[in-house]
């Protein structure tokens, strides 16, 4: 192999912030060292929320309602009116809502997509016409249907929008 094949790394020492050797004495211990300090925050890159967001809806089948998922959230509680968590996605008016959990399941963004989770409600989530058990996620993709509680009696369409 020759030098002009080789990548140039580079130096991440020239960038590390000083390390900072902290000593400690602990009776019958002798001396201690501390724990070498984190790297650079530019090597482990933060995800968060998409510079872009997101723009979705779910359209209610029953009553073909739409209500659109709040961009720029990190976290969408669906739900019915509760003295907790007060859901973003309140489905109270809607048909045969008494199967549905006052906190009932929550849309989370990451990166550029939509997961939805089950966050124990006591008749269910559904995706597709199957469960969706407490505490899994599932990536939403257009086209989904999502039935909160049994018997596909509160069901919706995820989409996109622009």
């Amino acid at each position: 192999m020759n030098s002009s094949s080789v990548a140039e790394v580079p130096d991440l020492a020239a960038t590390a912030a000083p390390a900072v050797e902290l000593t400690a004495t602990v009776p019958g211990r002798g001396t201690t060292l501390s724990p070498p300090p984190p790297p650079p925050p530019h090597l482990f890159p933060a995800t968060a929320v998409p510079a872009t967001p997101i723009y979705a809806k779910l359209i209610h089948v029953q009553t073909r309602t739409e209500l659109n998922i709040p961009p720029g959230r990190v976290v969408v509680h669906i739900g019915k009116p509760n003295d907790r968590i007060p859901p973003d996605i309140d489905v109270a008016g809607f048909p045969n809502s008494e199967v549905v959990s006052r906190i009932h399941a929550d849309i989370r963004v990451e990166g550029n997509a939509h997961y939805i989770e089950d966050v124990g409600s006591a008749n269910g989530t559904y995706i597709n016409n199957t469960a969706l058990y407490p505490g899994n996620r599932h990536r939403l993709e257009p086209g989904d249907r999502i039935a909160l509680g049994k018997g596909d009696l509160v069901t919706f369409i995820y989409e996109l929008t622009s």
